[in-house]
This record gives C-alpha cells, structure tokens and sequence, in this order.
C-alpha cells in the first residue's frame, strides 16, 4: 500500500511535533530542577558557635592548622599544601583554601565544592579579659533545616577538641 504525500506530511507533522513537545518539557524540567537547586542554594544559612578553652590560643591555633593535632579531633586524615587543606573523612575527601589566617586569632576557609561561593568556615580565637579563658567563635553554613544536627555534630568534636587540649 502506497501512502500520499498529504499523509506522508502529516505524520511526519505529527512526529516532528511531539519530539519538539517532549524536547520543551523536559527543557522546563531542567529548568525546574534547576530553579530548585538554587532555591536549595538559597536556603543556605550561617550559624555561630562558642566555644571555651583552658588552653591558650597559641594552643588552640595549633589544633587547628597542624596536621598531626587535626587528626586528633577534625578528621581522619590531612594534606597540607601551601593554602590548600585537603581532609579526609571515611575515604571522603574535602577541600578547603585557607582565605585568612592571624596566627593565634582567626582561620578562615573557603569550601572548594560549597553550595555557594561567599560561604566559609571560620574559627575566631581571643583571651577573655576577665576569666583568661580562651574563646572559640566558630562561623559556618549549611542548610537551613540541618542547623541543629550541624550544631550537635561541633559540640561533639569541639568535646574531642577540648580532651586533646587538656580543658
């Protein structure tokens, strides 16, 4: 059976219109998945935390910018290279620039792979003037349902932190 041109066109019309129709709908998908990423990007908040020390800061500086000190409370392992800290945890490599560094009083690194480019990690060290203490502010990002587990979670490394540095 031989089919006419006038049907020949119109089927292939009709192809033509649903590869466009379904190349459109998942461009809007796309374009969906993408709008929800950033909104998830968007929904990205800082939190601060203080922490005190016996320690002094020369100490407590120390745990936080040596390797042989991080592994005993930070990570599971860390390379050092120049600004660049590479941590690993369970095989989970992670890379941080450190951005700012006022030996004994302020760290901060910038997260290769984070969600958005102005968020960083910083560990603000100063003596109280009345108790002597130590004084730990850290700053940091995550999303905004994760606050507290984030929270929980330095509590308890600044514990392992705290028992490596003597209080």
């Amino acid at each position: 059976m031989k089919l006419s041109n006038n049907v020949l066109f119109r089927h292939s019309t009709i192809i033509i219109k649903l590869f466009l129709s379904q190349n459109v709908e998942i461009f809007l998908h796309t374009k969906k998945f993408t709008k929800h990423f950033l909104d998830m990007a968007a929904k990205r908040v800082s939190y601060k935390l203080e922490y005190i020390f016996r320690a002094s800061p020369t100490i407590v500086y120390q745990f936080l910018t040596t390797p042989a000190c991080l592994v005993r409370w930070f990570c599971d392992e860390v390379d050092i290279l120049g600004n660049q800290y590479t941590f690993d945890w369970d095989g989970d490599k992670q890379i941080a620039l450190l951005i700012e560094d006022w030996e004994d009083e302020l760290l901060r690194f910038e997260w290769e792979d984070a969600p958005n480019p102005s968020e960083y990690l910083e560990f603000h060290i100063s003596k109280s003037p009345i108790t002597e203490e130590t004084v730990m502010m850290i700053t940091d990002y995550c999303d905004a349902n994760e606050v507290s587990s984030a929270k929980k979670l330095w509590d308890s490394q600044i514990n392992q932190m705290r028992v490596e540095t003597g209080g």
